[in-house]
């Protein structure tokens, strides 16, 4: 997909957007009330989105001007589901500045990861959200997105992922 066919504000992510992306993904932590939780670091960005064998993709959101610069992102990955037969958008973290908020560049990146799905003929974009954070439940259920009532999100980490992998 060209950058021509995203929206506007929204553009692929380059390394040199590295440290803005890194700030974005601890603001996220900050407002989710888990700040220590981020262990990610620049050189993990480098390695994983934009080194030889990139695992996820990050858009980001841009507001115009002279002061003008990064204020938003989506980082997501593909994922495949058995059941329709098709790749799928994973969206692991989008996130717009609160200055930023109200300005459309939320619905912009998800537009954006809409479009991608779209034109790759994939079938579904999906993500998280936690319970509490009613903001974005109201945002995502007004752009037509529907909770996964019936699915709970299971994760093996830490010390159960080292004795079961070990």
């Amino acid at each position: 997909m060209a950058e021509a066919d995203l929206p506007v504000g929204v553009r692929v992510a380059t390394p040199d957007d590295v440290p803005d992306v890194l700030r974005l993904i601890r603001a996220l932590a900050e407002y989710e009330r888990e700040p220590e939780a981020v262990e990610t670091t620049e050189d993990d960005l480098r390695r994983w989105v934009f080194g030889d064998d990139p695992v996820a993709s990050v858009l980001v959101a841009e507001t115009g001007g002279p002061d003008g610069g990064v204020v938003g992102m989506a980082l997501w990955f593909r994922t495949y589901s058995t059941w329709t037969g098709t790749p799928g958008i994973y969206l692991e973290d989008l996130y717009v500045d609160p200055a930023a908020r109200g300005s459309g560049l939320g619905r912009a990146l998800l537009t954006a990861l809409a479009r991608i799905a779209v034109v790759r003929g994939y079938r579904r974009v999906e993500w998280a959200v936690l319970d509490w954070n009613t903001p974005s439940i109201a945002f995502y259920e007004a752009l037509g997105a529907r909770p996964m009532e019936e699915w709970s999100t299971y994760r093996l980490a830490g010390d159960a992922l080292a004795d079961l992998g070990g």
